[in-house]
């Protein structure tokens, strides 16, 4: 059997290949892979009609799943290497993307929690060497998230939507091919890594138009759910500008994201009583909703003064008078607001805040301050050319009387 070795590349994160092929025909790869599968039991019948090369591929790829009786990954991924190697080098055709397709789909049924890192490896030698120019690789590329998925290494394949768009800049995905790929992306990290799920989402829905937003409804409260569901996530006033999003105005969904938006924790309160069963509906957990509308209504009253005494915060986020202090505390690690707490005379201090919004006034507010930076800067380089010519006039008086 031909021999075939590649660079590990499969540690916290992959890199390319190496792969080196001994001098054999294409062909001979292939007898050499077919008597392999034979010794392992494979039931290759001799065709009587005149042997392609196609042929003795399709062969080979039915009854690759043998090789998973080696129990050795190293071996594994010697054979199936193999295969990638011949696929690669043969000419470009139909037959040839049909082969890749059915080796792809093949190699995602047959991962196991075992064997998935060995097929995660084979299909990402795959997609760095098929050309850059066919668009099979997207069917490889999907295939390669199904199995990073089954054993929690999406992360190793996807690392931002930048990133996946430069390998497919030789051919450019169709709006409904990126999608597809985004909405299985988000599916795939939602559990377990549900802030890169958010961003991939946001994306996903920020390719829609106002023609064909509608179709994107589902996938709208989607990311609205998995916003809210997400414990690092408090700026959420960029999602009411998405198109997808505003074809929900007037449902409930969009009324539960305008409280997280702008509203403070009473109204959610409210809106929890009256539409309990709802909340529920959705997955989201009332307790953590709770945990979050507190933070938000802690960061509006920081926006609108520079010190909150402890009874308004007792008030307005409906906690104990002896919790107060253990709130203000986890409130200040999330380095959402940096404040003072003063524990003698019972307030909070503000120096700064993040806005739950950044709207008009934000922007007003915040060419105000610069404006203010722009004189102080001003009266302080004036204040230096005052004082640098006090110091030279000094100077030249005492080398004067030198």
């Amino acid at each position: 059997m031909p021999v075939v070795t590649n660079q590990k590349i499969f540690s916290n994160s992959f890199i390319n290949p190496t792969m080196i092929f001994i001098d054999l025909t294409l062909e001979d790869q292939a007898d050499e892979l077919k008597s392999y599968f034979k010794k392992l039991g494979a039931d290759i019948a001799e065709d009587k009609t005149p042997k392609t090369l196609e042929k003795e591929v399709q062969q080979i790829i039915d009854v690759c799943d043998l090789c998973f009786k080696e129990q050795n990954e190293a071996e594994i991924e010697l054979v199936l290497n193999n295969i990638v190697s011949i696929l690669v080098v043969m000419p470009s055709s139909e037959t040839t993307d049909n082969l890749i397709r059915t080796f792809t789909e093949k190699l995602s049924k047959l991962s196991s929690e075992k064997f998935g890192a060995s097929c995660l490896r084979v299909l990402w030698v795959l997609f760095q060497s098929v050309n850059k120019k066919n668009i099979i690789r997207y069917q490889i590329y999907w295939h390669l998230i199904v199995v990073a998925e089954r054993i929690d290494m999406v992360c190793s394949i996807f690392k931002s939507v930048k990133k996946l768009k430069e390998q497919f800049a030789s051919t450019p995905l169709t709006d409904e091919q990126m999608q597809k790929l985004l909405r299985l992306l988000h599916d795939a990290l939602r559990s377990k890594h549900s802030d890169i799920a958010a961003k991939i989402m946001i994306e996903l829905l920020s390719t829609y138009t106002t023609e064909n937003a509608i179709q994107a409804k589902k996938d709208a409260q989607r990311c609205i759910v998995t916003a809210l569901a997400d414990p690092n996530t408090f700026l959420l006033d960029p999602l009411l500008s998405l198109k997808p999003i505003m074809t929900l105005e007037g449902e409930l969904i969009y009324e539960l994201l305008n409280i997280f938006v702008k509203e403070k924790l009473t109204k959610y309160i409210q809106f929890n009583n009256e539409h309990k069963d709802f909340i529920l509906k959705l997955g989201l957990n009332h307790t953590q909703n709770l945990k979050k509308m507190r933070l938000l209504t802690f960061m509006q009253l920081a926006e609108n003064s520079n010190e909150i005494a402890f009874e308004t915060i007792q008030k307005e986020l409906n906690i104990g008078e002896n919790d107060v202090e253990t709130f203000i505390i986890e409130a200040l690690k999330t380095k959402l607001v940096k404040a003072r707490m003063d524990q003698t005379a019972k307030k909070v201090h503000i120096s700064s805040t993040m806005h739950r919004t950044f709207d008009i006034p934000q922007w007003q507010q915040l060419r105000d301050i610069l404006q203010s930076w722009k004189v102080n800067l001003n009266c302080i380089d004036e204040s230096m050319k005052v004082l640098i010519n006090s110091q030279k006039r000094e100077y030249h008086s005492v080398t004067s009387t030198l």
